[in-house]
């Protein structure tokens, strides 16, 4: 009923945010006085209108050229597999580029496309071949697709990475750093030829248990059943995944938004004072940002509750718990991946501690085969994104990576 209620006011405003649209379309017929401070206060509101609705389509990737090496070298998207849940991308190099380092980039199923690691993925193509799990959006996968739970994912991981071959690395970023670390614990059992030689845990959940943060007294704030009974709704009639129950994409946003709401107000009441000041360029960098993170995609009702169970409420890994299809998780086995960590010294998310877990856990690997990275000065989200992780993150990514090989 939830959801449908949203698709209802969505719609109700519609007429609203076209009508915005239209004026801001205007604007170039207004001559000199389009440009006039009062023009400028008056677009700038319609610009705010035209943009309240969220998109539940993916952007683009808007990954075109990469300046690899002392080249600049196209990029084009290639489709390697598929599944109902998911695509596997790769962000393909020319043919006389230079072979370089295959990774997998495991994107999170958080309420936002994968299109969020756009950073990362820019980054990472100067001196790898990036591939990345394009997951879709559930209300539009069809019931008879089946279910998508924690298992499910531990499943693409594995698959993805047999369909890139050996030799392979593998990153993960947020929310995935557990079910990636019990793929490779699965790979290494069973001598998979496809297990990757490197394991790079990008402020992930691995043990919430430590040092606690606001998203992790969230998830043990409710019983299990409080979850279900009030975050999981049903996929209105007019999309492809109709009758899928679901944790709707709207709904994560808003608990994100709410957590740092002072911060998010600030940004759009800066957004809407550089547009009326003409601000162009310091306008587009924050437009660019919201338009990202408003564009939202719903979690299989399965998965979601299943990570909030086994992930954030009981940290079964981390106790040595986490069963996989009737299968004992064993990190132990884990003898030739390479495991790097990084965590961010202001994560509010995954807070300092909650990744470098992992190294407990692996008890099977080398003290050199093992190494940490602490960056100073970032949140979250510039653990992956932004100047930090570009030039400082990065550069111990990369030689990681590279001395893997």
């Amino acid at each position: 009923m939830l959801y449908q209620f949203f698709q209802t006011m969505t719609d109700l405003a519609a007429p609203m945010r076209m009508f915005a649209s239209a004026g801001l379309r205007a604007r170039p017929m207004l001559g000199e006085f389009g440009r006039e401070p009062i023009a400028n206060s008056v677009f700038a509101a319609m610009d705010m209108i035209a943009h309240t609705g969220l998109s539940a389509d993916r952007p683009p990737y808007r990954i075109d050229n990469v300046l690899s090496g002392n080249m600049d070298v196209p990029v084009r998207e290639e489709l390697v597999a598929a599944t109902p849940f998911c695509d596997l991308l790769r962000f393909a190099k020319d043919a006389g580029a230079t072979v370089q380092p295959k990774i997998l980039l495991v994107a999170p199923i958080s309420g936002h496309f994968a299109t969020l690691l756009r950073n990362t993925i820019q980054t990472l193509l100067r001196d790898h071949d990036v591939y990345v799990t394009d997951w879709k959006n559930a209300r539009d996968v069809p019931v008879a697709a089946g279910q998508f739970g924690f298992d499910d994912y531990v499943d693409h991981v594995v698959h993805f990475l047999e369909e890139i071959g050996p030799p392979v690395h593998l990153m993960a970023v947020c929310q995935p750093c557990v079910p990636a670390l019990a793929a490779v614990a699965l790979m290494s059992k069973d001598a998979n030829p496809a297990t990757p030689r490197s394991l790079t845990l990008m402020g992930g959940p691995v043990d919430v248990r430590i040092n606690p943060t606001g998203v992790n007294d969230l998830a043990n704030q409710h019983d299990f059943k409080w979850f279900e009974d009030n975050l999981i709704h049903t996929v209105p009639f007019r999309y492809a995944g109709s009758g899928r129950r679901v944790y709707p994409g709207f709904l994560q946003l808003t608990a994100f938004v709410a957590m740092n709401s002072g911060r998010h107000f600030d940004q759009h009441r800066a957004l809407y004072q550089h547009m009326a000041d003409g601000e162009e360029a310091d306008a587009k960098a924050i437009r660019d940002f919201y338009d990202e993170y408003f564009a939202v995609l719903d979690l299989t009702a399965e998965f979601y509750l299943e990570t909030i169970d086994r992930v954030f409420q009981r940290a079964l890994l981390a106790k040595g718990e986490l069963d996989y299809r009737g299968q004992r998780i064993d990190c132990g086995v884990i003898k030739r991946t390479a495991l790097l960590t990084v965590e961010g010294e202001r994560d509010d998310i995954c807070a300092v501690g909650q990744t470098s877990a992992a190294h407990d856990l692996c008890t099977g690997l080398r003290p050199h085969m093992k190494r940490h990275y602490l960056q100073a000065g970032v949140g979250h989200y510039g653990v992956f994104s932004g100047k930090k992780w570009d030039n400082q993150i990065y550069p111990q990514v990369r030689n990681f990576v590279l001395g893997a090989s």
